[in-house]
């Protein structure tokens, strides 16, 4: 048995052997074939694609909150200004940032700084509440962002501006300080006396405002240059921005019987209801409401409780102005304001000429370019603007900074009073429609 296995597997090797010495060996070539690499195409690599130049706008205004009308006003102005050079200066794409600034300066704040830190503005444009004012010039500051024709205005403002070079990055304002308007109610209400067109019993005035720095800085300076005028002022009234129960006001301000209350608010919704509360509870005395027709459907809101009130705001008296006036109502659906929407279409089209300015000086947009044009031609009146549609010149002097030049020619609101939902000019006497008349 063992002798047949041994002869069986002996057969099987020789059979393995024999089958293998019949295989062609493979040859070098055949390994060589075998084994090389693909040959690897090598492309050209294109050219890289220009990168667009962009000027980043950050435009601040309260688009929710309170006064989001007049930020509603404020983006449709700065977009029809900004459609007609095609969102274009030179070979620089201009792109809007809107910050919404809420009417709340630590909102503000933090939108303003994230406009700077993660959107990349360049340059900032516009703002309205002038309690955002101080912490936001401090940004502008730090970061060295210009930021253009803010109408947030007070005294505050003056004195931190001209307290520190750093601060000429908040670049001229687009409201001057309260004290350099208001004076012209003070001469109408004279005015009124001296020609016997009022006579009031006492020469009493209770002050009113929002609780803000707007409202504050106004009534401060109407103040002071009331008391110089003879008047006291028996009272002072402050209201929380958004209240629109002031019932308990007006019952405390008709106790005390004065011919006059003056002040402000910047609440779009609650300056009219206070002025139709006071009709209500039957309020004899003139009324000095600044800005009150802020915003384009005032009157809705009023109706005839406006009568008498006394405001100071420019109007569309120009072709041009009711042209853009027009334009504004059948492209965007609503009314505006000369105070807001006018306003925010002049300052807009001004910072349209300084980037036009500076393209053509320096060749390109930045935050430092548009500075320097800012500085050294905006700021020293080089550089004005006289194609507006309220003002016939807007105009900065080194002895006015931040403020625009302020008289007859330059910055300038005539004295109104309405009647029907109509502003009609009662100063100066120059342009005088109609004499003040009291309820």
């Amino acid at each position: 048995m063992k002798k047949i296995l041994f002869e069986i597997t002996l057969l099987v090797l020789i059979i393995g052997l024999l089958l293998s010495a019949c295989t062609p060996a493979a040859t070098p070539e055949a390994v060589s074939e075998e084994v090389a690499p693909a040959e690897e195409t090598v492309e050209e690599e294109a050219p890289p694609a220009e990168v667009a130049k962009v000027l980043k706008v950050g435009v601040l205004a309260p688009f929710t909150g309170p006064s989001s009308r007049v930020g509603e006003e404020f983006k449709y102005s700065v977009t029809m200004a900004f459609d007609a050079i095609d969102w274009t200066v030179g070979d620089y794409k201009i792109e809007a940032v809107w910050i919404d600034g809420e009417s709340d300066p630590e909102k503000a704040t933090r939108a303003y700084e994230a406009a700077i830190t993660r959107d990349g503005i360049n340059v900032g444009l516009l703002n309205w509440d002038a309690s955002e004012v101080i912490p936001l010039m401090d940004l502008a500051a730090k970061y060295e962002v210009p930021h253009f024709f803010a109408m947030g205005t007070s005294e505050d403002i003056d004195i931190k501006y001209l307290s520190d070079e750093k601060y000429t990055f908040w670049m001229g304002k687009g409201w001057p300080t309260p004290s350099k308007l208001t004076i012209n109610y003070v001469n109408a209400l004279e005015d009124a006396i001296t020609r016997g067109l009022w006579s009031p019993t006492e020469k009493k005035v209770v002050l009113y405002g929002n609780d803000d720095e707007w409202s504050r800085g106004f009534t401060k300076a109407i103040g002071a240059q009331l008391v110089d005028a003879g008047w006291e002022i028996v009272d002072e009234e402050y209201i929380p921005i958004g209240e629109t129960d002031f019932y308990p006001m007006l019952t405390k301000i008709k106790s005390l019987d004065v011919p006059l209350m003056a002040g402000t608010m910047d609440d779009a919704a609650g300056f009219p209801a206070m002025i139709k509360q006071a009709r209500e509870k039957d309020l004899k005395c003139l009324i000095v409401a600044d800005g009150l027709g802020w915003v384009g459907e005032w009157y809705d809101m009023t109706g005839d409780a406006s009568d008498y009130v006394i405001d100071q705001i420019p109007g569309w008296a120009t072709e041009k102005a009711v042209a853009f006036k027009d334009e504004f109502t059948e492209r965007w659906g609503i009314e505006p304001s000369p105070s807001s929407a006018g306003l925010a279409f002049d300052e807009a089209n001004f910072f349209i000429k300084v980037l036009q300015q500076t393209y053509q000086d320096s060749g390109e947009l930045t935050s430092a370019s548009v500075y320097k044009t800012g500085k050294e031609k905006m700021m020293t009146g080089e550089l004005t603007y006289t194609d507006g549609i309220l003002m016939q010149e807007y105009k900065f002097l080194p002895e006015t900074m931040p403020d625009m030049v302020v008289g007859e020619g330059y910055f300038v609101f005539p004295v109104i009073q309405y009647f029907g939902g109509a502003g009609k000019t009662i100063w100066p006497g120059e342009i005088q429609e109609q004499d003040m008349q009291v309820p």
